[in-house]
């Protein structure tokens, strides 16, 4: 076992993939020399070469259509996204093309292309440095959407990604990047956790805590905080997206009768509104309370000043297990 950072999990899983395989090349904006704006790719470039980790334009469109390209003849690319914000110049390539070539073909063309999205806030970073985009891809049939929260699953999960057939969007919690953690690097990845399936991080018995990417930290903490308050709380990490691992949420909720989701994307249209419609029709007789959610607003991401207010910290998250509770909250105006 080995301590790392996040992002130095992510450099590392790349650098195996690059080494396992020579059909992978990495693509984007100043990931060579550079070493990527958040220095992810750092020295890959040096060890790999121009032709292997390159360099493109500031044109993600560009980047997108080179990447469909290099999979059509049998290439595996690995497409930074340099911040969430920017992939929307790409989004046509993605839904219209990428998304559909292997249905489109009837199994005769493979997307195997991997996009990395470093996304939400945090980092003091407004608009287009600081956006949660993943709900416009897992409306999408075709694409897989993962996101990773810690050490061990960025190194393990990115390879996962690189080795699928199909098209992955991997979204990276920017602010966790210097998080640290223990990663194994000997880890077999046909005996590891599928990329598909969630993880319970912390076992409770009282409410379903559900987060992905960022949060999940943040929910770890709530489940400690309300633990000293004599309530259990089960955390789980989504890690997929499309496809959501109901098996487990539902194996979950049965057992507390309550569900909250959080994430930093808006409520409107939000994954959490999918996980609270879907365990709703499939646990209902078992639902003690109304699912509830804790987003960030409806409005365009905030300047740095405001960002902690809008993303959901350990009190929102906390006020939202009180609300599954039926225990005084910040909605009912009875605030204990």
């Amino acid at each position: 076992m080995t301590q790392m950072t996040f992002a130095r999990a992510i450099n590392s899983g790349l650098r195996k993939s690059l080494e396992n395989d020579p059909k992978v090349i990495l693509m984007g904006e100043d990931i060579g020399a550079l070493g990527g704006v958040f220095r992810v790719t750092d020295g890959l470039q040096k060890d790999f070469g121009t032709h292997r980790v390159v360099d493109t334009p500031l044109a993600e469109s560009g980047i997108m259509g080179t990447a469909v390209g290099l999979a059509y003849r049998g290439y595996r690319p690995v497409v930074e996204i340099q911040f969430d914000g920017f992939i929307y110049p790409a989004f046509d390539q993605i839904v219209s093309q990428v998304a559909k070539m292997h249905y489109r073909t009837q199994g005769a063309v493979k997307m195997p292309i991997t996009i990395r999205v470093p996304f939400g806030g945090g980092i003091g970073s407004p608009e287009h440095h600081s956006e949660s985009p993943e709900a416009y891809f897992t409306h999408t049939s075709g694409l897989r959407v993962i996101s990773v929260s810690n050490p061990q699953d960025a190194y393990t999960m990115i390879q996962q990604a690189i080795a699928s057939d199909d098209p992955v969007l991997y979204f990276e919690p920017k602010r966790r990047y210097h998080d640290k953690g223990e990663v194994d690097e000997t880890v077999d990845l046909s005996t590891a956790l599928s990329m598909e399936k969630a993880r319970v991080v912390t076992e409770g018995t009282d409410v379903t805590l559900v987060a992905y990417g960022p949060l999940v930290k943040t929910a770890r903490d709530a489940a400690q905080a309300a633990a000293d308050e004599g309530v259990s709380v089960e955390v789980i990490d989504l890690r997929s997206l499309a496809p959501l691992d109901f098996a487990t949420l539902e194996a979950s909720v049965r057992k507390t009768g309550r569900l909250v989701i959080t994430h930093e994307a808006a409520q409107s249209g939000g994954l959490g509104a999918e996980v609270a419609a879907s365990i709703t029709e499939r646990c209902f007789y078992h639902l003690e309370a109304a699912p509830v959610r804790v987003t960030g607003f409806d409005v365009p991401y905030p300047y740095s000043k405001l960002e902690m207010h809008h993303l959901p910290g350990l009190d929102r998250i906390l006020d939202g297990v009180d609300r599954a509770l039926g225990r005084p909250n910040s909605l009912s105006g009875l605030e204990g």
